[in-house]
């Protein structure tokens, strides 16, 4: 076989870049329809936070459903004491560094991008212009914190297009008023409270609702009452309809504490993508999370 006849061997792709095309995908692209047809199979929704295009491509290979560019990069990636600090501009930035990783392998994942705090509490119509901003980035959806005060906000949008994932229980962006890192909805009047705003933004037209440190039982009640409305659990328990976690900690890189709610899948594999692969066939088949070990 002669130099011009010979095969050509694909070409190296340094300092973690992406290769230049990839094949078909595997799966079906998750959609709106699509996360409402797992959902009514009974299949767990899988969804892991990713900041960058690389991460964002090998956690849709491992087959993560949901990839969320969450404000929690603010914490992980910039190094501030918490979410309040980040800013749209930072969010679109990394939102548009997902989309791209995702575009090359020709991914399939439903990317969900958060409205950091102050973009959105001030009118609907800010709140608007921030999704649009988010959007025109790549997202598919946008994800905003707070309680039955949204839902007009909610509604304002879904209106207008933007497919939104509402968020109650733990809100980071409002630590300092609920007083820390504390799991929401443990009394009587907090459980009917977080119910009523959780039903609210169902009616609104909420697609996903996160559901942080709330207790397990009060979680898998919603998820039953709210079968529009796609519960994603973090640490509240394995009731809901998914599951969520931020890749930093799933993969053990936490130089502080632990939080209860989290396994750390990298001790078990051999690679960033097998800890992922991991981490999506636990929570498909049930075994993440244990509510005696991750749940209150």
């Amino acid at each position: 076989m002669t130099a011009t006849n010979a095969p050509q061997q694909p070409s190296a792709t340094p300092y973690g870049t992406l290769p230049p095309a990839s094949p078909l995908p595997q799966r079906r692209p998750v959609s709106l329809p699509r996360l409402a047809q797992m959902r009514e199979a009974g299949e767990k929704i899988t969804m892991l936070t990713a900041y960058d295009a690389t991460f964002a491509a090998v956690a849709d290979a491992a087959g993560v459903d949901c990839i969320l560019v969450g404000d929690s990069l603010g914490m992980v990636c910039q190094g501030l004491p918490s979410t309040v600090g980040v800013t749209l501009d930072t969010m679109a930035y990394h939102t548009a560094s997902v989309a791209r990783g995702l575009q090359r392998v020709q991914g399939t994942a439903w990317l969900v991008a958060d409205l950091p705090y102050g973009t959105y509490a001030e009118s609907r119509e800010q709140a608007l212009r921030s999704a649009c901003t988010l959007m025109q980035a790549g997202a598919h959806m946008v994800k905003l914190e707070g309680g039955g005060w949204t839902a007009p906000t909610v509604e304002f949008l879904v209106q207008r297009g933007v497919p939104v994932c509402a968020h109650l229980g733990l809100t980071p962006q409002t630590v300092h008023a609920l007083g820390g890192y504390r799991v929401q909805g443990k009394t009587d009047e907090a459980a009917r409270t977080l119910r009523k705003d959780a039903h609210d933004l169902q009616n609104a037209g909420a697609a996903m609702l996160v559901l942080e440190m709330v207790p397990a039982p009060l979680a898998a009640e919603l998820t039953t009452e709210l079968p529009h409305c796609h519960t994603i659990g973090i640490g509240a328990g394995n009731g809901t309809a998914g599951q969520v976690l931020v890749l930093h900690d799933m993969l053990g890189m936490n130089l502080g504490k632990m939080p209860k709610f989290v396994h750390n899948f990298m001790q078990d594999a051999g690679s960033v993508r097998g800890a992922m692969e991991a981490y999506v066939q636990a929570v498909k088949q049930g075994h993440f999370p244990d509510n005696a070990l991750h749940a209150w």
